[in-house]
């Protein structure tokens, strides 16, 4: 009589503190190293770091999101989602980065807008004659726009990171660098206190159908934590948040404001990126950290604030 197969050990789940502060050290030693290439004082160093760390985070998140695209049955074009992406992450850069001389011009912010408008019509009609192409999939509404979305979601708003970086010095006193460490201290500020707050005292349920976990103690968490931490760096910071407007630094009464804007929306983004994976039926949007998740899991809440960031530094800081 055979003996049944002895089965392999369970190994034990990681605990929500565990998955968080997993989430947290990655996401401090990823925007450490972009931070540190932009704090060097090395122009073509620091410059070229931040390309090549910018256009990595644009390609796994959107290989992650045309995989939960999948993994919910339907259609896109990958490959050539993956690669417009990098290309408008590039042609971004070059045009920020002071290769061109238009970059200079005071509507160096207005030209970059018309171009990103020409891009993307380009790439729709692009995906129209990929589809015409197209013998196997009939599905082409499905697939153009899937497509579309993936390339707007990941590489569009993770590019508002590059506007803030680069945003034209004749505008600043400080420079776009402190701007986006304000802006990345202020959004994992948010995380950090919507995970506390809500660990502590979460009793009443944001959204259940989509994040079982997420509270309304915890939205509160993260209003405080962000606006606090919003208050702390542009006092400490002062000049180097400056801008011609605003020559001594962040006023007090923006620095709350923006601090709230940017809690709330990193809940949102964190909630939508919930959203894609509860239907697909994931638990995490990837694999490659282990039992944290992926790319997504650690940009969900930078998605939506980088163009917040980008317009409120455009329109109120410098008008």
């Amino acid at each position: 009589m055979s003996q049944p197969s002895p089965t392999a050990p369970t190994l034990p789940q990681p605990t929500k503190g565990q998955i968080f502060l997993r989430r947290l050290l990655s996401s401090v030693i990823l925007w450490s190293v972009v931070l540190g290439a932009m704090f060097s004082g090395h122009k073509i160093v620091s410059d070229t770091v931040f390309l090549v760390i910018m256009s990595v985070l644009a390609a796994l998140g959107m290989i992650e999101f045309y995989g939960l695209v999948e993994k919910r049955g339907l259609v896109c074009f990958k490959r050539e989602g993956i690669l417009a992406g990098l290309l408008l992450m590039f042609a971004t850069f070059i045009c920020f980065s002071g290769a061109v001389d238009w970059v200079k011009s005071p509507d160096a912010p207005a030209k970059a807008n018309d171009f990103e408008v020409s891009f993307l019509i380009l790439f729709v009609l692009g995906l129209c004659i990929r589809q015409f192409v197209s013998r196997a999939n009939t599905a082409g509404i499905l697939a153009i726009s899937t497509t579309l979305f993936g390339l707007m979601y990941v590489p569009w708003l993770l590019n508002f990171i590059q506007k803030i970086y680069y945003f034209p010095r004749y505008e600043l006193v400080g420079n776009g660098t402190f701007f986006v460490l304000y802006f990345i201290l202020v959004t994992k500020m948010s995380d950090t206190g919507a995970y506390f707050v809500g660990s502590l005292i979460g009793r009443h349920q944001m959204i259940p159908r989509i994040s079982p976990g997420k509270t309304w103690e915890g939205f509160g968490g993260a209003l405080l934590f962000s606006v606090g931490g919003s208050v702390l760096f542009a006092h400490f910071a002062g000049a180097n948040l400056g801008t011609k407007l605003y020559p001594a630094g962040m006023p007090l009464g923006h620095a709350i404001t923006l601090g709230f804007i940017l809690a709330v929306a990193a809940v949102i983004g964190d909630l939508i990126e919930s959203l894609f994976k509860r239907e697909a039926g994931v638990k995490d949007s990837g694999g490659m950290f282990p039992g944290i998740g992926g790319i997504l899991d650690l940009l969900d809440s930078l998605l939506f604030n980088a163009p917040l960031m980008y317009l409120y530094l455009r329109h109120i800081l410098t008008n």
